[in-house]
């Protein structure tokens, strides 16, 4: 709707200009309908035909962002989420001890500019006394000698690597928005433009007639993957855009990837894959750092990649795991359900168990 209307309504009203017809937009974000009005059925068809241009022109563009995806969901194996939430708290647990920061991976803050103080380790450590007087304006004389002292610990986090150590994470480009939400991750399949109801029933429908043939592609057999290291999807570690663990089938059969291409190919004969994405070559990963993700606080500091070589020195051979696919879903970006993953359009599911003749 906001092509159709463009800057200030330029686009809008050029259109109810030249076409001598009125052009409503429905008032509720529920509804994704506009309506056409005019003098007469010509009007009304060529400023029909017009929009179309206009949304068809949107499509191809990037400025208008995909909305959903073909996902197969990891963060429902607890044991992954919580070796993703060690990771993100080793890495901005420095943070911790410089700014106090919440590092609950599913908030959204980010790390701030404060200074490093890894150096006050080495103060004397600050101690805080009550004492409670009868009178509120009586002097309280006391000999300290008699206060006990007491002596905390340092509190010592480990870096991923001596770089991080010496170094502030934003001089990185490292801070917390860019890192994905554990409770969100997943392997992507395909991503969608659904731009209204029609196309997202029809997305849901596409998925949910493949089951059988994607069952025949795993031959209904449960399929597992392994997840190991780390590697940059573009770019050098020094300057990194994102950052995966590699995904590797278990029993090397190919057959998750040929379940994944049953679905693509049925997305792409019913017309909802956008053309630049039709010939686009499935590599399966799972992100755990996006630099695309990062929350710009100041216009001005454009940080469009990170330092990820410490990183890379600590979990550059990480063993994530082995986990069951269990499903694929249509899922919608920018919402989330109860249990804090994308929300669900639709499902398929995938064996669970070994089928037995």
């Amino acid at each position: 709707m906001r092509f159709i209307k463009g800057k200030e309504d330029a686009t809008q009203r050029e259109i109810e200009r030249e076409m001598g017809v009125n052009i409503i937009f429905p008032s509720s974000k529920k509804d994704d309908s506009v309506i056409i009005e005019g003098n007469s059925a010509e009007s009304v068809n060529k400023a029909s035909e017009k929009i179309q241009i206009i949304i068809d022109k949107a499509v191809k563009s990037p400025n208008l962002d995909y909305s959903h995806f073909i996902s197969l969901p990891l963060a429902i194996h607890p044991g992954l989420v919580d070796k993703l939430v060690n990771f993100q708290n080793s890495i901005l647990g420095i943070v911790e001890i410089n700014q106090g920061e919440d590092l609950d991976p599913n908030s959204s803050g980010d790390t701030s500019d404060e200074e490093d103080k890894d150096q006050q380790s080495d103060k004397i450590p600050l101690v805080s006394v009550a004492l409670k007087a009868e009178d509120a304006d009586a002097h309280v004389k006391i000999n300290i000698t008699n206060v006990p002292l007491v002596s905390y610990p340092a509190k010592v986090l480990k870096s991923p690597a001596s770089d991080l150590k010496s170094s502030k994470l934003l001089d990185l480009g490292i801070e917390k928005s860019i890192f994905i939400k554990p409770k969100t991750f997943h392997l992507t399949v395909l991503m969608l433009k659904l731009w209204n109801k029609d196309r997202v029933k029809a997305a849901a429908e596409v998925l949910q007639s493949v089951s059988s043939k994607v069952l025949d592609a795993l031959d209904n057999r449960p399929v597992s993957v392994r997840l190991k290291g780390l590697e940059c999807m573009r770019g050098s570690f020094a300057k990194a855009h994102v950052l995966y663990a590699p995904v590797q089938e278990i029993g090397g059969e190919d057959r998750l990837l040929h379940a994944c291409y049953t679905i693509i190919d049925a997305f792409v004969e019913a017309g909802l894959v956008i053309e630049k994405d039709v010939r686009q070559k499935l590599k399966l990963h799972a992100t755990v750092m996006n630099a695309r993700h990062r929350k710009r606080k100041r216009r001005s500091r454009k940080l469009d990649s990170f330092d990820a070589r410490g990183i890379f020195d600590e979990y550059g051979s990480e063993e994530w795991g082995e986990y069951l696919i269990r499903e694929a879903h249509l899922s919608q970006r920018f919402a989330f359900d109860e249990n804090g993953y994308y929300h669900c359009c639709a499902s398929i599911p995938f064996p669970e168990n070994m089928q037995l003749d």
